[in-house]
């Protein structure tokens, strides 16, 4: 059994979906981060688990051919990245064996795979950034938290944020740092100012920029918001979220709209479409409008066919799927978010939409219960999955189709082994790429009903 400080020589090979990669020593599974499938390397055990361990590099024998130099200076850092360390394709095809092998594995299924969806563009791609404050010397410096901790790792530009959000932070920081505005300590929940949030339109421009702060300081905040909105023009909206809570969950439900509008505006598969700092919103809009068309493709709707769409946010993926439908039932459990799905539909003109709020399960369940029978159920649940109440009540309306977007290739086989088991046969998977270079991978999943 290998021992911790043991040296070895192996080849990697494999890559797992945190971005290690795989070697065998003494018939154990060790892994080592930042190396590549093929990297023959002579390494050090730092780190020894009753089934695997972990390894760090010495030296390099040989490298591998999907091996690339890092574009960031905080990659080894910052926990955000897992991939850049090989090249965009070699990352794509561990991403399409991450889903494969979720489905055949876990899953116990042999679906048709679909091509995988590659992104267009891997820099910039985010509209949404949260960065956590701490204080650093007496100042307010923000970044990211460093891999499974909350160590803040200062971060001056990020790769994968439009290159505007670095410029809107280090102002914010500099005002924040003048009015000797204090930042707020997760060990003794003091200090007031917790994190900064930007959300932008890709297609339309427009910024929200939000201050989450432990208690309301909109007098310090309101000569900030108007230095702030004459040096950004693109800033649409200045929001403060007041979270008092001793908790990691970044926002709460308060709200204070400071600057300009409640919500921002951006087009997303053809609609306009209403952002609040709540609204859930995929943060690669131009590869979501793929994953979005995608799933209309494997829903193949003729227009008569009423359609719920559970987990619906601000209603993006039913409006996508509207003008090819009878009907869209949208259900979604946080107010705003439902509040900026309807306005969504009046803006665009959509009459064929309804959105109830509430828990997807329970709130379909009453809907079933007076005579709600859909055609096609699209599912578009958190990383956890769907409850196995959502699931009955899925199975118990019956739908002639399922289509289930998912952001966790491992829940999201879960769950389709289960609607399996209930007379479902998985037709076709699809992997999209909605998160370059980090670990994160969408998959979309078409199931249809089999007749008893």
């Amino acid at each position: 059994m290998p021992e911790k400080n043991q040296q070895f020589r192996a080849v990697i090979t494999d890559i797992t979906s945190e971005g290690n990669g795989v070697c065998r020593v003494d018939n154990m599974a060790i892994f080592v981060p930042e190396t590549a499938k093929g990297d023959e390397i002579v390494g050090k055990i730092v780190k020894v688990l009753k089934n695997y361990a972990f390894g760090i590099v010495l030296e390099y024998v040989k490298k591998s051919e999907d091996r690339v130099d890092p574009d960031c200076d905080y990659y080894s850092k910052c926990g955000g990245c897992a991939f850049r360390h090989i090249s965009y394709t070699a990352e794509c095809e561990v991403k399409r064996l991450i889903i494969e092998n979720a489905f055949k594995r876990i899953g116990g299924l042999e679906p048709d795979f679909d091509e995988f969806i590659y992104a267009d563009e891997i820099y910039h791609y985010r509209n949404k950034a949260q960065y956590p404050l701490a204080s650093v010397n007496g100042k307010a410096v923000c970044g990211f938290y460093a891999p499974r901790s909350h160590r803040l790792v200062q971060v001056d530009d990020c790769v994968l944020q439009p290159e505007i959000f670095s410029e809107i932070v280090e102002t914010a920081l500099d005002l924040i740092n003048e009015k000797h505005i204090s930042v707020y300590s997760e060990e003794t929940n003091t200090g007031i100012m917790r994190h900064i949030y930007l959300r932008r339109g890709s297609h339309s421009g427009e910024i929200m920029l939000c201050f989450v702060v432990r208690k309301d300081i909109s007098r310090q905040l309101s000569s900030i918001c108007k230095i702030l909105t004459e040096k950004f023009h693109d800033i649409k909206s200045i929001v403060m979220n007041v979270n008092p809570d001793k908790t990691n969950v970044i926002l709460s439900e308060k709200c204070v709209t400071l600057s300009g509008e409640d919500s921002i505006f951006d087009t997303m598969s053809g609609n306009k479409i209403q952002l609040s700092p709540l609204s859930f919103y995929q943060v690669n809009t131009v590869q979501a409008e793929k994953l979005y068309a995608k799933a209309l493709e494997y829903a193949d709707l003729n227009g008569n066919e009423i359609v719920a769409d559970l987990y619906c946010g601000a209603g993006t993926i039913g409006l996508s799927m509207a003008h090819d439908a009878k009907k869209i039932i949208g259900i979604e459990i946080v107010p705003q978010a439902v509040e900026n799905a309807r306005e969504n539909a009046l803006i665009n003109n959509i009459a064929n939409t309804e959105f109830h709020c509430g828990d997807a399960g329970a709130v379909f369940e009453k809907l079933r219960i007076n005579g709600c029978s859909p055609d096609v159920i699209v599912i578009d649940p958190p990383r956890k999955g769907c409850s196995i109440d959502t699931l009955s009540e899925i199975i118990k309306a019956a739908p002639d189709k399922i289509v289930m977007i998912s952001c966790n290739p491992a829940t999201a086989a879960r769950d389709v082994k289960w609607l399996f088991k209930n007379n479902y046969s998985v037709k076709k998977v699809c992997g999209a790429d909605l998160f370059p270079r980090t670990k994160h991978v969408e998959c979309v999943v078409l199931m249809s009903r089999v007749e008893d």
